[in-house]
This record gives structure tokens, C-alpha cells and sequence, in this order.
């Protein structure tokens, strides 16, 4: 049965904060809100939790998971970064982008696009997001909370927990944050590609 956690969206309550990352830390998988949508979190070393995720959302071992940070710093830890590119990533994070970068050594082979070795990787703008973060101190592994067969998020917390309550081990409600995923943006040395059409403007990143 998932626990339960009302976090104000604006100014979360610490020791639920610290609470909900003790379960992450503890193989457990989370719902939690996003600046684009609610997704599914969980500890970025645990394969077991990683493959609940899979069988929540009922995708093969290809579904490509991202890793979602805190800032710039923890980026390119697990990505390669070049000068074009970070000019981009400054310019527009935190906000509802995903990018798609080639990953370092430090990100699982299991985390990679199979033949590309590429990860994603986002910066998301939610105080929630950023608190648990924060207090986890490394990126979360995710993946947008949309059901098999629906063509949307879960947008509601109280309808994450009467669908998910024995899949989950928390259900974070931070309030309704949006049915859009992420705008997938895919860069290397300067040259970027809209792989996907999200939320947020991507006329900034017209070349």
C-alpha cells in the first residue's frame, strides 16, 4: 500500500522531504510532481525498482529512462557536455525540456540508448522536484507517469493512489502540474534536433 505525502508546492515540508527520499534510498519507487507532469522516480542504482517502473508502464527493456538533476554541475556528471551545448543548457534549464546527450561512464549501461550510448536528462523547474533533489543529493531515474493504453499523464494525485496504491511505495501530492510531457531535445557539439514536442517553447532551439 503507497504512503501518502501532501507537500505544499511551494514551501515543502522538510521532514517529508527527507522522508520520501529515505524511501527512494530504500529501493522504493515514487509518483511525484514535475514542472511539465507527475512522474515515476526512483533510486538511479536500483535495477529491481527500475524494472517495476517498466512493468507499471508496461514498456521493454528499450523504454528510455531519464535521469532528472538538480543543475548544470550534476549534468555533466553523467553526460558529455560541449561549449555550444552548455550555452543552450544555461540558457534554458530548469524548465520542461529533456535533453538528450552522450552519456559518460558514470551513467549504467543499462540507463543508455543501446546503440547511440546517449542519456536523458533534465533540470526540472518544481521546488518539489528540486527539494528531493536536493536532499537525495544525485539525479532520480524517471520516467513519465503514463499508464498502458492512455495517451496522457496522470494528472491527479488522489487518482495516482486508488490506481497505483499497491505498485507504488509513495504518492507525492504536490497539486495538479500539468498533462504535457517534456520537449525532447537532442544535442551534440552545437547541432540539435527536436525529437519530440512537448511543453515549453522549442523555437528557441530553431537552428
Amino acid at each position: 500500500m503507497a504512503q501518502y505525502f501532501q507537500i505544499h508546492p511551494v514551501n515543502p515540508q522538510a521532514r517529508l522531504i527527507k522522508r520520501a527520499v529515505d524511501i527512494v534510498r530504500a529501493g522504493g519507487v515514487i509518483a511525484y510532481p514535475t514542472d511539465s507532469s507527475y512522474a515515476l522516480g526512483c533510486h538511479i542504482g536500483d535495477k529491481e525498482a527500475m524494472e517495476r517502473i517498466r512493468r507499471i508502464r508496461r514498456v521493454d527493456d528499450r523504454h528510455n529512462f531519464t535521469l532528472v538533476c538538480r543543475d548544470l554541475s550534476e549534468v555533466a556528471q553523467y553526460a558529455r557536455v560541449g561549449n555550444a551545448d552548455y550555452r543552450l543548457l544555461r540558457a534554458n534549464t530548469p524548465g520542461p525540456y529533456t535533453f538528450i546527450l552522450p552519456a559518460t561512464r558514470e551513467v549504467p549501461r543499462r540507463l543508455q540508448h543501446p546503440k547511440r550510448k546517449t542519456i536523458g536528462l533534465r533540470i526540472p523547474d518544481n521546488v518539489i522536484a528540486q527539494s528531493l533533489l536536493t536532499e537525495l543529493n544525485e539525479p532520480l531515474m524517471s520516467s513519465t507517469l503514463i499508464l498502458p493504453g492512455e495517451d496522457l499523464p496522470l494528472s491527479d494525485p488522489e487518482e495516482i493512489r486508488t490506481r497505483l496504491e499497491h505498485e507504488l511505495d509513495l504518492v507525492i501530492d504536490g497539486g495538479f502540474c500539468g498533462l504535457d510531457p517534456t520537449s525532447v531535445i537532442e544535442l551534440e557539439d552545437g547541432a540539435v534536433n527536436l525529437v519530440r514536442q512537448g511543453k515549453g517553447d522549442t523555437a528557441r532551439f530553431a537552428t
